[in-house]
């Protein structure tokens, strides 16, 4: 069973509701539904990733662009990503892929993928950060650590993805004992391959560990051939229903 979190950090002691965190879907011409059905009224938005080729790319896309300008005037986050490369990137480079996000497509935030979640690599990471809100004016920053980091790590950035991967770990996983001191809103959980029949388990799940940016789909991974974010989960209507109504709580 989950490791159940102190009633005092549940997300009805914060004023951020259980919504969605997306991870990045494919390009707009590949997935024009998923992102045309991210500006539906009533969608329970926190945030949006824009990966745009890896990274920003090398040029500006107005595809990419009219997509995160639809999301930004329905007041969604459009986060930029930055793959950090467990801390091995050098600093200018994400600097050089973060200006070209801010330039071209006025991003509010990042999520730097592939966080380390080490001790020693915490005061590198939260130099970044710095360097990035400094970029941004403020902004909001995303950690995909994808597990629990060191607890150091949850006083650097707005929020932590403390899981990413599949649901025959992610529900019998249990939730390091430390973020029972944050509230939910600092945390995200990505988890593929969650059938439909399971998931009133996943979002209580998500509730009991204490994170209340989530995304969860039936899509796999297929042995890590594929990337199961870049397409919406074939109950994308229904989920969204389920967290807006407010019934995993």
């Amino acid at each position: 069973m989950p490791y159940l979190t102190p009633a005092s950090s549940g997300i009805a002691s914060t004023g951020l509701r259980l919504g969605f965190g997306i991870p990045g879907y494919a390009h707009p011409l590949l997935a024009p539904l998923e992102w045309g059905k991210l500006t539906r009224p009533g969608t329970p938005l926190h945030w949006v990733v824009l990966n745009v080729s890896d990274g920003p790319g090398t040029r500006p896309d107005p595809h990419c662009l009219e997509a995160a300008g639809r999301l930004r005037n329905t007041g969604v986050r459009v986060l930029g990503h930055l793959d950090v490369t467990y801390g091995a990137r050098a600093f200018a480079e994400i600097a050089s892929d973060a200006r070209r996000y801010l330039d071209w497509y006025q991003v509010d935030g990042f999520l730097l993928d592939r966080c380390p979640t080490w001790r020693s690599a915490l005061p590198e990471t939260s130099r970044t950060v710095t360097a990035l809100r400094a970029l941004l004016g403020g902004g909001h920053v995303v950690l995909g650590h994808g597990t629990h980091p060191y607890p150091g790590y949850a006083e650097t950035a707005d929020q932590l993805v403390t899981f990413s991967g599949p649901w025959s770990e992610y529900r019998w996983s249990q939730v390091a004992e430390w973020t029972a001191d944050h509230p939910p809103e600092r945390f995200c959980h990505f988890v593929h391959g969650v059938p439909r029949g399971h998931l009133d388990e996943a979002l209580r799940t998500a509730r009991w560990q204490g994170a209340a940016t989530i995304y969860f789909t039936d899509r796999t991974d297929r042995g890590g051939r594929i990337d199961p974010w870049e397409t919406m989960p074939g109950y994308w209507d229904e989920i969204v229903s389920l967290v807006g109504t407010g019934v995993s709580e």
